[in-house]
This record gives structure tokens, sequence and C-alpha cells, in this order.
């Protein structure tokens, strides 16, 4: 069995604010009676793409299990790439897989430099393929990027979804290994399906989107952070959306 948090759109942007809820989320994390075989971060880290805002983030995720992030459209590529991954600094997609537990996680980059919609390029749809033909039929994987390929039916992240979801769907159908897709960018928890796959979106840390619309009124910023967790185990994933409570309007 596979345990795995999944949190997204922390939106640092060296406010008190936008702290305190990353730190609230992570103290919470950390003091599990049963810690998670690895954290999912999915977008929207920085608010500005500033490189304090990445330092910042890499000092409030230190954790004692594997931290993994992936770009949003709020996020610079190559801040992420050489402050919180340690990789060179470069403009190409932020795409890395990672073994956890008996799962492989591909954590892919479907964001569009100078755009808030998202789309899987050629280069990351050939390294997922690559990189999931090498694992083998028998070895389950689960892809995970910021942009979710569904609609969310509220106008907002409607309006920047990822542009190419039927690629993505050409590409699960010729690899049945991906058991699941996952993703954030629309501040709700939200489950769904797509191509065949279970599509969970974690819920954001820096503000809750409200659902159903109402005019005039986007976010709800008193509610609290959230998690997902999900639990991998024979092949099937099952997930539990939590809060993380505090003080009201922090």
């Amino acid at each position: 069995m596979t345990l795995l948090a999944h949190i997204s759109d922390l939106h640092l942007n060296g406010t008190p604010r936008a702290t305190e809820r990353v730190e609230r989320t992570m103290d919470h994390l950390r003091a599990l009676p049963t810690p998670p075989d690895a954290l999912l971060v999915t977008g929207d880290i920085a608010d500005h793409g500033e490189v304090a805002e990445y330092r910042e983030a890499a000092r409030l995720l230190q954790a004692p299990f594997p931290v993994l992030a992936c770009p949003g459209n709020h996020d610079s590529r190559s801040a992420l790439r050489t402050v919180l991954l340690d990789g060179p600094a470069g403009g190409q997609p932020v795409n890395q897989a990672h073994r956890v537990g008996e799962l492989t996680v591909l954590m892919c980059d479907s964001t569009i430099p100078g755009s808030d919609e998202g789309e899987l390029g050629e280069a990351t749809l050939s390294w997922i393929d690559q990189t999931v033909h090498d694992l083998g039929d028998d070895d389950p994987a689960v892809l995970v990027f910021h942009h979710p390929p569904i609609p969310v039916h509220h106008p907002m992240p409607d309006s920047v979804p990822l542009r190419n979801p039927d690629a993505l769907a050409a590409l699960l159908a010729r690899n049945p290994s991906i058991i699941a897709v996952l993703g954030g960018h629309s501040h709700t928890a939200a489950a769904s399906a797509f191509a065949g796959r279970p599509c969970l979106l974690a819920p954001a840390v820096a503000w809750t989107l409200v659902m159903p619309p109402q005019p005039g009124r986007i976010a709800d910023r008193d509610a609290d952070p959230g998690v997902a967790f999900h639990v991998i185990e024979n092949g099937q994933i099952t997930s539990h959306f939590r809060t993380v409570p505090g003080n009201a309007g922090s």
C-alpha cells in the first residue's frame, strides 16, 4: 500500500497570511501518526514566480518524507527547478519520475510560459510514453500535473483549461498501467473520470473556490486549507479530502 498526501495552489507571496496557511498545512502533515510516503504539490507554489517565493517554499516544505513538485501557471520553470529541485536553470519543461513504494509518480509540466492555460507539450507526452514503456505494463504509475483535463463547471478555472485533453486521452489509451490523473489549479477538491481513469483534484492551500458559482464571489478566503490523501493498493486508488483547521479568517 502507498499513501500519497496531495496539496496544491499555495500562492506564496511573502505575506503573513500565505505563509501561515502553508505552515499550518505542513505542521499537520508532519504530525500525522502515519506519515505519507510522499507529498505531491501540484503547482502555483509561488504567486509571482520570484526566487524569494521559492526560497520560502523550500523552507516551509521541509519534511521527513519526499516532497514532489510540479509547476503551475503562476510558477517560473527556471526558478522552481533551481531553488526547489536543485536542477539547472532553463525554460525546458519540468518533468520528473519518482519511485514511491511500488508506485511510479510522474510529475509533469502542463504550463505554457506566458499563458494561464495549460498544455502537455510534445516533449512531455513523449517523455511520459517512454518512461511508462520502460517501466512495463505491470508497474502502476500516476500522472500528476497542474491543469485538470476535465471541466470543473466553474467559469474561472474553465476559462484557463488544458488545451490538449485529446492528446492526453490517446496517451492513456496506449498506457494502461497509468491508473490515475492528479491535478490542482481549480482551488477545489473534486473527483471525476477522464479517459477511463480517476481524475482527482486537490483542494487549495491559499483559498477555496466558491461552488456552485455565485455572482460577484469567486473565493472563500476564510475556508481552511485542504489536503487530499490517496491510498493506492493493488492498482486501485482511493481518495480522501480533509481540511486543516485554524483560526477563522487567518
